[in-house]
């Protein structure tokens, strides 16, 4: 990945919990500064570069993360206390995500997407045990009239206990509330396309790209390598066998909808087999 030095913070983003903010770089690029100082820790930033590298590599459409080194002192006008003490808590190397200037949140019932294109996203999700990608909380956006995935954030999540890494990383994906389990997902075909192409040398490549400061210090581990040996065998392990447990069924009516009443009553659902 490249690296930028952030020269102004512009404002923050108040869509997510992390207090992602908008920053311009050095090589005049527009960026979403996700912070090391951010309540959700280091492992985050760890899953949206493997995960986000992985997605670029296999042909989805990503946008451009970069290492992006971060001096408080940018923020010193910046008036919310939150946002100041975010900024000293996070100085030095921060990822950056490249901004896409009038994109448009991912809406079902304005945007249409092929059952080949909708497949590829979930399998890739199910191969990083992606839990933030739900109807309820798309995760996508629309630029250019094209599909775009952002904040990774959360998946890779047996990362958080890597006693248990092997056992939980194995588990089937339910994909029933996926933001495009209503477009007849063709798995059988992303995962002909995708799992051939997950290989050692792939992932070890992407691992590398994990500064060794964002892996340092993880239990059980002696050294950041041995760290990125974990991921690289994790997501191995699961590709070879992640199509044949990936369901789709009926979505969960347990939990109480984020989407407006109009949007959620006028969600088809529709099994996939």
């Amino acid at each position: 990945m490249r690296e930028v030095i952030a020269t102004r913070y512009v404002t923050p983003l108040r869509e997510g919990g992390s207090l992602p903010g908008l920053v311009e770089g050095d090589d005049l690029g527009t960026y979403i500064m996700k912070f090391t100082g951010a309540g959700q820790g280091r492992k985050t930033l760890v899953a949206e570069v493997i995960c986000g590298e992985l997605g670029r590599r296999l042909g989805l459409r990503v946008p451009e993360l970069v290492r992006m080194q971060l001096d408080p002192v940018i923020g010193l006008s910046e008036p919310d206390q939150e946002v100041q003490a975010l900024l000293k808590a996070s100085g030095g190397l921060n990822l950056g995500m490249d901004y896409l200037p009038g994109s448009l949140g991912f809406d079902p019932l304005a945007f249409e997407v092929s059952a080949r294109e909708a497949g590829r996203v979930v399998w890739f999700d199910a191969l990083i045990n992606n839990v933030d990608r739900s109807w309820r909380n798309p995760n996508l956006l629309v630029w250019h009239g094209e599909l775009w995935l952002i904040d990774h954030g959360a998946a890779m999540i047996w990362h958080h206990n890597w006693p248990t890494a092997q056992k939980a990383s194995a588990r089937p994906y339910n994909a029933s509330d996926h933001a495009l389990a209503t477009y007849g997902p063709d798995v059988a075909a992303a995962a002909e396309e995708f799992a051939p192409r997950i290989t050692e040398d792939l992932l070890t490549e992407i691992a590398a790209d994990v500064p060794d400061e964002w892996l340092d210090g993880e239990p059980g581990f002696d050294s950041p390598d041995e760290l990125r040996g974990a991921y690289v065998r994790t997501l191995l392990d699961r590709a070879r066998t992640v199509s044949e447990h990936i369901t789709i069924g009926e979505p969960t009516k347990d939990r109480p909808s984020q989407a407006p009443e109009w949007l959620a009553g006028k969600l088809p659902r529709r099994a996939v087999k």
